[in-house]
């Protein structure tokens, strides 16, 4: 069975419920206080406090067991929360549950439907069950399946088609309804390269037409490279932090590597710079963001090293999960 939730909403009441949805003016984004839901003994989110911003992406990252999945979940609306606030677009999931999902396209990290139907009619399926018009959905079911390459397998059972081509069908699943906020729970999960490459570019147009977009990945490369906010989930508490902003500033490890690692690390040892070896031949050290990065190259170039690298060791989005120190206790 479908795993995409279904306005819920009372029969003869439908099209007055999705009109008053999309017709208002809701408040933009994801607003999460105090979240918490426990499974008995487990208390998988503690107290979750979380801002996702219209126009953005914000990249949710996590160890396995930290309450990501959980989260996804209570935003969607699949599970009822034990405490705390929650609005999607200015709706509440549990009180305004038609107007929440009407808002909401979910994609879950596995997909979920029926086998034996194809690609365009699952879409068109799911189109019905979000009261799009009928009118439009055939034309929305053509582009949706156009803009995640499945033109080719669009009248082929879902049962034949590949994982990636599966997530790829999942997420113009979440997109039918033309939602204002996007989940994502692993979208790139079995994804060739390529179509990793479209992901990106498909979220980042998706969040620069002003919609919400809450991805959660393990893959913090992926992440790095559409992200502008991050929230990091440890235990069922979180803290945030803006991607873009902290890379430039933040103190952060670099690899430093030269034509004679010698000369490189006399010069470092002169300068009283600390630094350990790197597996590649190179050094790491740890400078004050890109201007300290840019004043280390200069200073180097100008005492004669043959620099051939300055970079980051890893992605600002790695470094931050790193240095948290709640996963350290």
């Amino acid at each position: 069975m479908p795993e995409d939730p279904v306005p819920d909403v009372p029969p003869g009441g439908a099209a007055a419920t999705l009109a008053a949805a999309t017709a208002a003016a809701p408040a933009p984004g994801i607003e999460v206080r105090g979240l918490r839901r426990a499974f008995g003994a487990v208390q998988a989110l503690d107290g979750v406090d979380l801002v996702a911003r219209a126009g953005a992406v914000t990249a949710l990252v996590g160890p396995n067991g930290s309450g990501k999945t959980t989260l996804l979940l209570v935003l969607a609306g699949l599970l009822v929360p034990d405490a705390g606030e929650v609005r999607i677009a200015g709706a509440d999931p549990v009180t305004q549950s038609a107007v929440a999902r009407a808002r909401t396209g979910w994609m879950p990290d596995a997909f979920g439907t029926w086998d034996s139907l194809t690609a365009r009619e699952v879409l068109t399926t799911f189109a019905d069950a979000y009261r799009v018009p009928r009118p439009a959905v055939a034309a929305r079911v053509e582009e949706l399946i156009a803009t995640v390459h499945l033109s080719e397998y669009a009248d082929r059972p879902a049962a034949v088609l590949s994982r990636g081509q599966k997530q790829r069908l999942g997420l113009a699943r979440a997109l039918v309804h033309d939602p204002q906020v996007l989940l994502l729970d692993e979208p790139a999960s079995g994804l060739d390269p390529r179509s990793r490459v479209d992901l990106r570019v498909l979220l980042r147009r998706l969040a620069d037409e002003g919609r919400t977009v809450l991805v959660s990945s393990h893959v913090l490369s992926e992440l790095e490279e559409m992200a502008d906010d991050a929230v990091f989930l440890s235990r069922g508490r979180t803290a945030a932090g803006h991607v873009a902003d902290d890379a430039a500033v933040a103190r952060r490890t670099w690899r430093v590597r030269a034509l004679d690692r010698a000369v490189l690390v006399a010069w470092l040892d002169g300068a009283g710079v600390p630094w350990r070896a790197d597996d590649d031949g190179g050094v790491l050290l740890e400078v004050d963001g890109d201007a300290g990065a840019a004043a280390l190259l200069r200073d180097a170039v100008t005492a004669g090293v043959p620099v051939v690298q300055v970079a980051p060791a890893g992605g600002a989005l790695e470094q931050a999960y790193l240095a948290l120190d709640e996963e350290r206790r």
